[in-house]
């Protein structure tokens, strides 16, 4: 893969233009004003693409295009206590969030079609085992009960939600729609008396696991491998589900998940049911974990070494951020980032191993709705084309991903908390169920279908309705192209407005155009870098775009994704540019600077602190990534970076009183000077991505204020 420079800085030359007509000034005739001269026209973006910007990523499993059926899974996440009530005699009627607490299997049930009809093809639901009161536990504590997430019966459904029987009518009746069904599988944590419950063989958790809360317990292992495995195989075996989602997944050690997932797959091959094709298959046996940490922490906790796979796919946590924090803001506030930074998303692959395969969400239940983010920004309410705009925006993207995706239940109608765009005081929010971590266990809005047992059928808005249609017509896409979810991608461009990129299956060619911004834009794109020599589809019913000249007009409203069939892909493929040097040139390039005594202007060690392997998520402080001070208020440290690598990072004291980072968060260009500038607190760090192996300086020139400067990351010769 070439590295560029332009992958991420506007190295590509693009014209922002006001095209502004003048009107002639006003006046009277015989008493009668003129009309007013027309509004001027909107700002318009304009970019010339001349090159691709790097040649085809196919390293991970679904960028390889061999037909994974996991690649194309569209999930459909639904917190099961805050979902539908179906069921008056299975109510929990207490947990977090603002939701009617009286979700159950029945109303999950009840909403089948209507979750079929946004075009996903399997679900996912929420813990659905019993867990048993301790005798005084708090309302708290019946709040957590209500989750899922801390069980004390692994072989029984919790009565608040239903029955085993009833669990078996719903995997049958959503295998019958052609979905998939997946549990959500806590196997590193459970109740305190979970102990008190044996599997149908006799096994029982151990008891000497570090407490959790007031009522949980850790799992041990090896010591309760055995047990988990005949959970994991149980309602695979008994119940036909397809497969598991993973609960915290670094809380079992890495080297036991190959154990686990040998027991779903061969509990998969003895059994099987029939389709809504009406063909007979074995559960998909898919697993994906839960890992919300940094790319470098989910390959090891997660994935294991290529050398012993552990699990197969993980949530791609860091490419939701990328997502987020273009198109709205992250929890912390932190957005307006460039659309190239969600070609540094993609970047943050380079720290898993080949047998990956990310799984890319918008929402789940302990992040906030992509809804109130986009209000916490400010960037629009529900009363705004920009809020409908920028959910279709982030939806195209999720649809363009190679690699299974989710969808958590309502967001693909818009689906926000109103009055929950500011963020809640934390010493009041759990009481109100608005804090971050659960404000999106809201009641559910399923068309059609009562939100509890006596009430009126919901009936969706029109903007609610169309976003819901955009949703369905995006993974029917993602259906009938393979290149979307299961190709190889290359980038062709991005900038601070727009992003592109190719994605090529076999014969299925297919280009993704998005504008991330409010302002109109107009791409001139070479057919020589997108490797196309005749017209461009748009496979959304729109007009073709014929080339002229060798090149393509593409116009895009703000927010606008296009997705084009190449319908003559040349032989050559994207046509790259010249790669740059990753060695830059002056004083902070310098690798053998010599080191002067004392601690510089700034008065204190300074650390590059990240999400690096063994950077302990910005915990830490290694000897390895202290800077020395070189004098003239430069500070350096050369770093040995062993493999091909990304991660977020700041330049930052121990105790914190001093963070930096490159200007506006933005990604690091290796071998070119930066801005350097104060960046505290959550959300305020910069990405870096390691191409290759090799010695790096890390390095920056503190200003007399000691407020900013600049800064460089360089290649040692």
């Amino acid at each position: 893969m070439q590295w560029r420079k332009s992958l991420l800085t506007l190295a590509i030359a693009g014209v922002l233009s006001s095209c502004r007509d003048g009107g002639s000034g006003g006046g009277s005739d015989g008493g009668v004003d003129n009309p007013p001269p027309p509004p001027p026209p909107p700002e318009v973006y304009r970019a010339t693409i001349s090159t691709a910007a790097g040649t085809a990523d196919s390293r991970l499993a679904c960028f390889k295009g061999q037909g994974e059926p996991e690649c194309g899974l569209r999930l459909y996440q639904l917190m099961v206590e805050s979902f539908v009530d179906g069921d008056s005699t299975a109510d929990y009627n207490t947990g977090y969030g603002t939701s009617h607490h009286k979700g159950d299997l029945q109303g999950i049930i009840n909403s089948l079609d209507y979750i079929k009809s946004t075009g996903v093809n399997a679900l996912w639901l929420t813990p659905v085992f019993e867990s048993v009161r301790i005798s005084g536990q708090n309302d708290w504590a019946d709040r957590l009960d209500a989750t899922g997430y801390f069980a004390s019966n692994y072989f029984k459904v919790d009565p608040r939600f239903g029955t085993n029987d009833k669990l078996k009518e719903l995997v049958e009746a959503a295998h019958a729609r052609g979905l998939y069904v997946f549990l959500d599988g806590v196997f590193g944590h459970f109740k305190r008396n979970a102990s008190d419950y044996a599997s149908p063989l006799g096994r029982t958790v151990s008891t000497n696991g570090a407490a959790q809360g007031d009522t949980g317990r850790s799992a041990d292992y090896p010591a309760d491998l055995e047990f988990f495995k005949e959970v994991a195989a149980h309602w695979v075996t008994e119940y036909k589900i397809d497969g598991w989602r993973l609960d915290q997944a670094y809380q079992v050690p890495v080297q036991y998940w190959d154990d686990l997932r040998a027991a779903v797959a061969q509990a998969a091959s003895g059994v099987s049911y029939t389709n809504s094709a009406g063909e007979t298959v074995h559960p998909l046996g898919y697993m994906v974990g839960e890992i919300w940490r940094s790319a470098g922490e989910i390959a090891s906790q997660g994935y294991g070494p290529a050398a012993a796979p552990a699990l197969l796919s993980v949530f791609d946590f860091p490419m939701r951020y990328s997502l987020v924090q273009t198109l709205a803001v992250e929890e912390s506030g932190s957005g307006g980032r460039a659309a190239s930074n969600l070609h540094t998303g993609y970047l943050n692959h380079l720290a898993y191993p080949a047998h990956a395969m990310p799984n890319l969400m918008l929402t789940n239940h302990d992040l906030v709705r992509f809804g109130d983010l986009i209000q916490r920004g400010g960037l629009g309410e529900t009363t705004d084309d920009a809020y409908w705009a920028r959910h279709k925006a982030a939806f195209s993207f999720m649809a363009s991903y190679s690699g299974p995706i989710t969808l958590y239940y309502g967001d693909e109608v818009g689906q926000e908390l109103p009055g929950f765009a500011a963020r809640e005081d934390n010493a009041t929010c759990a009481t109100q169920g608005r804090c971050d971590d659960h404000v999106s266990r809201t009641s559910a809005i399923v068309e059609g279908v009562p939100t509890t047992v006596g009430s009126t059928a919901t009936v969706l808005a029109p903007e609610q309705v169309d976003l819901k249609s955009y949703v369905a017509s995006m993974m029917a896409l993602r259906d009938a192209h393979p290149a979307l979810d299961n190709g190889s991608r290359t980038h062709i461009y991005s900038d601070n407005n727009v992003y592109i990129d190719r994605k090529d299956h076999g014969t299925d060619n297919i280009l993704y155009v998005l504008n991330a911004k409010a302002t109109p834009a107009v791409l001139t794109v070479a057919g020589t870098a997108i490797g196309s020599a005749g017209p461009l589809v748009d496979l959304l019913g729109n007009a073709a775009v014929m080339g002229s000249g060798g090149h393509y007009e593409i116009p895009l409203k703000p927010f606008e994704a296009r997705f084009f069939d190449i319908t003559s892909p040349t032989a050559e493929g994207p046509q790259t540019g010249e790669g740059d040097d990753l060695t830059g040139e002056g004083p902070l390039a310098d690798c053998n600077a010599p080191t002067v005594e004392g601690l510089g202007p700034l008065a204190k060690e300074m650390f590059i602190r990240g999400s690096y392997a063994g950077g302990d998520n910005f915990g830490a402080t290694p000897a390895n990534r202290r800077f020395a001070y070189k004098g003239n208020n430069l500070y350096q440290v050369v770093v040995h970076e062993p493999e091909a690598t990304a991660y977020t990072f700041k330049f930052a004291s121990a105790n914190w009183s001093s963070e930096f980072a490159v200007q506006g968060s933005a990604a690091v260009v290796i071998g070119t000077e930066q801005t350097l500038a104060v960046a505290a607190g959550n959300g305020t760090e910069s990405s870096i991505v390691i191409p290759k192996p090799g010695d790096y300086v890390f390095s920056f020139r503190i200003n007399a204020a000691n407020n900013g400067g600049t800064m460089m990351v360089s290649l040692c010769e």
